[in-house]
């Protein structure tokens, strides 16, 4: 079923918008296109592939992501992250490529949020929905880009066709962003047009995050709990280490934790989840790929793997152990396994339900001064499936107690341990860090790195600073770069 879904989105495409992308953006907002339904879910879909791509959110940016968290250290021609100091030639040119995969996207959705409304045979209904998912897209590239580079040019469907644009203010392109995702959360419907698009929950759902990013804690918490209580989402259960590859797993589509996820699939060729390739040592058994083995962990020297519960399912499931030279206790990631494909049909976890219950208990904490019975229940439901246990049904032996962490900070700190161990290896500790600001703190005590300052943010690229006249290459610079 999953292929067939996929299928579906690679052939539009393919068949529809390859030319599109082939060519100069001006030519796909032609008078003849986006005037029917299949031609915009054309346009729409073409906002997907650029952020797809091994060098955006298929490989590279987790790669990137990861190796800057307290517990993983890069290799090769990542190994320079590990310095904390900024980002090398080498580095600095992967993420310009990533700044302009972003702004393709947004390119591809501003001609949707322009053309649609003037489609000769769409309907009212159908252009408030075409136009509230590129929205939600355009939006979701611009929290990407805001988080890792801070004040960004705004190119919107007014002013795509300017080269030359100004950073806005970070407050800007927040507001910006909120602005989007609140149009989408009303406009997209209940269902998704396809599996891996948005609907009006995962709407919500990236609202809760850009909230807690302008620590709005009260608005996070607020939207966190409108999902929760639609009762569409569930953990999926475990017993058994195994039981996580039904979350995992490149078989698997659509679980009942699944808010919005990036979709691949083995075929047709090229549109597989290339993260593997980073993650695995050749001939491990884990994946028939390629296997740069970009990353990896130490269970001992590392304070947060070593303080990690070896009971804890998650452990087990995450880690294998590996020696390539650097001791018996090295371990690789191996959350996203695919042992039978050259291709990787995993799909990425952009939000799943996990996400949205520690959001939540994180929130209720920080907006109300402490920690309230229902936050630590929806902390306890992620800490039992971890150990197996029903997540909804009350365990003496797992459960955290309330009495224990009723101050406001040990009950956070507990709340983002615990969503380090249960997002390690999907691109999103190193963020939360940062949003909680304890990211050079957090390092200095756990690897015993001094973190610049100028490594808390990406470089503009250099081609934008060449292009955009509109960008001072020193004053609009981000700091030592």
């Amino acid at each position: 079923m999953k292929q067939s879904i996929f299928i579906i989105l690679a052939a539009l495409l393919l068949t529809s918008c390859s030319d599109m992308l082939e060519e100069s953006p001006k030519s796909i907002a032609a008078e003849n296109f986006y005037n029917t339904p299949a031609e915009v879910e054309a346009g729409l879909n073409a906002i997907y592939t650029p952020i797809r791509a091994g060098g955006t959110l298929g490989a590279l940016y987790e790669c990137q992501q990861e190796i800057y968290t307290e517990y993983m250290i890069g290799r090769g021609s990542h190994a320079p992250l590990n310095d904390y100091a900024g980002l090398d030639n080498t580095n600095i040119t992967r993420v310009g490529d990533m700044w302009s995969a972003f702004y393709q996207s947004i390119r591809n959705a501003n001609i949707v949020v322009k053309r649609a409304p003037l489609g000769k045979q769409l309907t009212p209904a159908e252009v408030q929905k075409y136009v509230g998912e590129a929205r939600f897209m355009r939006a979701l590239c611009y929290f990407y880009l805001v988080r890792n580079w801070a004040g960004v040019p705004l190119r919107t469907e007014i002013t795509m066709d300017s080269i030359n644009l100004a950073r806005s203010s970070t407050e800007a392109v927040y507001n910006y962003i909120v602005d989007d995702l609140l149009f989408a959360e009303q406009n997209l419907l209940d269902a998704p047009r396809l599996v891996g698009t948005p609907s009006k929950l995962v709407a919500k759902a990236v609202l809760t995050d850009v909230y807690m990013n302008l620590h709005q804690y009260d608005k996070a918490r607020d939207k966190a709990l409108e999902i929760i209580t639609t009762n569409k989402f569930s953990l999926v259960p475990v017993t058994v280490t195994a039981d996580f590859e039904k979350l995992f797993g490149a078989d698997i589509n659509g679980t009942p934790e699944e808010i919005f996820y990036l979709k691949y699939a083995r075929m047709p060729v090229g549109q597989g989840f290339p993260y593997l390739d980073y993650c695995y040592y050749p001939n491990s058994g884990y994946y028939k790929g390629n296997a740069y083995y970009t990353f990896y962990a130490d269970s001992e020297t590392n304070s947060f793997m070593k303080a990690w519960d070896k009971n804890d399912l998650r452990y087990k499931f995450n880690w294998y152990s590996q020696t390539f030279g650097l001791g018996p206790t090295t371990i690789l990631l191996k959350k996203f396994t695919d042992k039978d494909a050259q291709y990787a049909a995993n799909d990425y976890p952009v939000y799943r339900y996990a996400d949205i219950l520690l959001f939540y208990a994180e929130a209720v904490a920080q907006a109300e001064s402490a920690p309230t019975a229902d936050a630590m229940e929806k902390l306890n439901m992620v800490h039992r499936r971890a150990y197996g246990k029903p997540a909804t049904v009350p365990d003496v032996a797992t459960d955290f107690n309330l009495a224990d962490y009723a101050g406001k900070q040990t009950f956070i700190d507990l709340v983002v341990k615990e969503r380090g161990y249960e997002n390690c290896g999907e691109a999103k500790r190193w963020l939360d860090l940062k949003r909680l600001g304890i990211a050079q703190q957090v390092v200095k005590a756990v690897k015993g790195k001094d973190v610049a300052a100028r490594h808390m943010l990406w470089p503009i690229p250099q081609a934008e600073i060449n292009y955009n006249k509109a960008i001072d290459p020193v004053k609009d610079q981000n700091p030592g770069y």
